[in-house]
């Protein structure tokens, strides 16, 4: 319903039935998408209506409705499936306008990074010609003046939304860390010397994070990217996320419900076995055998001391 048309103060929409009319299209298409918390707050427009005409029967359809949603919510507890994203990265001016944009796509749940891949080389490769696309396979900056003028470039990075720490305070259900998504991130492993692993000592990594113009769940199903920030974690805050990861998925495992060995052996065997070569044991043996000279790492070397004090705890 756009304002500039002529006449649309006075066309069918314009009116309280056409209003109820769309919000109702509107709950049934959240229903079938899955987004039943969505549904819930369609109606919450509706109902004051229906109540200021006193129509029962609507009232009573749209509650069982609501009844349908919620019961929907409890039973597909962890079932529920939402997007996957891919950071989708052009370069070449046989793309024209496109030419160094970034997007976001967001793919059906579970889509491969391999998928997505395969469908872009097919729909590129058929307007330029297979010679001539080629797709990038890593997820290090781009730098242009290495390109071929004559090619188009695609790289694809698989990326998870992201969030701050106060965001996840409200961010609490599945559905909140899928919804009204904005922020995504991905990481590229590097060492100072261009290698992409190294030793503990020499592991850094890069966290990218993609700011997109709109927020997902999209009318669009990829949104471009208008603001990109890095942040650089030295070895030790490496070797910090890891053993919180490990302690995390530590936690969940001894706290699954029903419990289960297969998993809880899995994350013993990663976390103790010593035929790692980076495990925890590792970890420890490299950052903290010595205190380190440069009072800038105490912060660390403290943080990393508490998360095994977490780690050997769980």
């Amino acid at each position: 319903v756009s304002p500039d048309e002529e006449g649309i103060c006075s066309g069918k929409y314009f009116t309280e039935a056409g209003l109820v009319g769309l919000l109702e299209q509107a709950a049934a298409s959240f229903s079938m998408a899955g987004m039943y918390e969505a549904v819930n707050e369609v109606y919450k427009v509706l109902i004051p209506i229906h109540e200021a005409n006193r129509d029962a029967k609507k009232l009573s359809t749209i509650h069982g409705k609501l009844q349908e949603a919620f019961s929907k919510i409890v039973h597909q507890d962890g079932k529920r499936m939402f997007g996957t994203y891919f950071r989708v990265g052009f370069y070449g001016t046989k793309f024209g306008d496109l030419d160094e944009q970034e997007f976001v796509y967001k793919e059906p749940a579970i889509t491969k990074l391999a998928e997505i891949s395969h469908r872009l080389e097919g729909f590129y490769g058929e307007r330029f010609g297979e010679d001539v696309l080629e797709v990038i396979k890593d997820s290090n900056p781009v730098d242009k003046c290495k390109l071929d003028p004559n090619k188009a470039y695609i790289q694809i990075t698989y990326v998870e939304p992201y969030f701050d720490t106060y965001e996840m305070k409200d961010r609490i259900t599945y559905f909140d860390k899928n919804y009204n998504l904005r922020r995504f991130m991905y990481c590229t492993p590097f060492t100072l010397d261009g290698r992409a692993h190294g030793e503990l000592h020499e592991q850094f990594k890069r966290k990218t994070i993609l700011t997109t113009s709109h927020a997902f769940p999209y009318i669009k199903t990829r949104i471009n990217v208008i603001h990109k920030e890095e942040i650089i974690l030295t070895p030790i805050e490496v070797a910090i996320e890891d053993m919180q990861k490990k302690t995390q998925e530590l936690a969940f495992a001894t706290h699954q419900d029903p419990a289960d060995p297969k998993m809880l052996q899995m994350v013993l065997q990663g976390s103790v076995g010593t035929t790692v070569n980076q495990g925890p044991l590792e970890v420890a043996q490299v950052f903290l055998s010595d205190i380190p000279n440069d009072p800038k790492l105490f912060r660390h070397h403290n943080k990393l001391r508490l998360c095994f004090k977490d780690f050997t705890k769980r």
